[in-house]
């Protein structure tokens, strides 16, 4: 079978069926639209309680990635998801780490439909080094509400996928049902989710998963500055640690323009 031919629209209705009962008290399934995280943002600014909601598009024309920068997919052929998580009640010094317990829900759907993945800080997921998914946070002020937002390749080919690394679930040998995977990365998010309200232990599942911690890395500055070290670890806070020649960096994801491989230095 083709990957056009794999792709089948959502079935909205039984989404919603599937998680009655759980932490996600909304679903919508839209055909097409900018950004669902845009969406979500908007709807929160107009005053409704996006705490719980689940936002998902056909097709999304111009989505955000950090910094800025457009992603966009192709019809019936990725997820594109935002959800809405109450942030009240939770130290905000913790907001920042909804991404990264995001990314671990997503490797974890991705181990359930076969695919082995690991984590890039501070936003992206990669299957042997070429990205699958990336993650967005942003919190939906004045209300204390962190939409997140997941673009997943399903059945991406090689020759639609718009950026160089990238891969697909399709790609990697994995099972394409794009409703099961909606309903494994809520199942996983939900439960990351009541470990951070309850001030779980948060993080020893993203620093197993991860691709970064150990590697020769290029931290690309604001400024045009950059520091390269090997990446020692990811803090409490979510912050990634670098370490060249006795001297360590320690930066937040909002701190960084870009996190990039760095060779390995002469004699090692």
């Amino acid at each position: 079978m083709t990957a056009e031919a794999s792709r089948a629209p959502l079935d909205a209705a039984s989404l919603r069926a599937r998680i009655a009962g759980t932490s996600w008290r909304r679903l919508d399934v839209v055909e097409e639209t900018g950004s669902t995280n845009a969406d979500l943002v908007a709807r929160a600014a107009g005053g409704e309680d996006i705490g719980g909601a689940v936002l998902v598009a056909e097709h999304q024309a111009s989505g955000r990635g950090r910094g800025g920068r457009v992603w966009s997919g192709v019809p019936m052929a990725s997820i594109t998801m935002s959800v809405g998580v109450s942030a009240a009640g939770v130290d905000e010094q913790n907001w920042a780490l909804l991404p990264l317990l995001t990314g671990v829900a997503v490797v974890q759907a991705l181990a359930d439909a076969g695919v082995a993945a690991s984590l890039k800080w501070p936003n992206d997921v990669l299957v042997d080094g070429a990205k699958i998914a990336g993650i967005l946070a942003e919190v939906a002020s004045p209300q204390p509400v962190v939409v997140v937002g997941i673009g997943l390749n399903v059945t991406v080919g090689a020759d639609e996928i718009d950026q160089p690394g990238a891969t697909s679930v399709l790609a990697a040998g994995g099972d394409t049902d794009r409703e099961a995977l909606v309903l494994a990365m809520l199942g996983h998010l939900g439960a990351r989710i009541a470990d951070w309200r309850a001030g779980r232990d948060l993080l020893t599942d993203y620093r197993r998963h991860s691709a970064t911690i150990g590697a020769r890395v290029r931290a690309l500055l604001p400024g045009d500055r950059e520091f390269v070290g090997t990446a020692t670890g990811v803090d409490d806070r979510g912050q990634l640690t670098i370490e060249s020649a006795g001297t360590a960096m320690t930066v937040a994801a909002g701190d960084i323009v870009h996190l990039r491989p760095a060779p390995e230095q002469s004699g090692q």
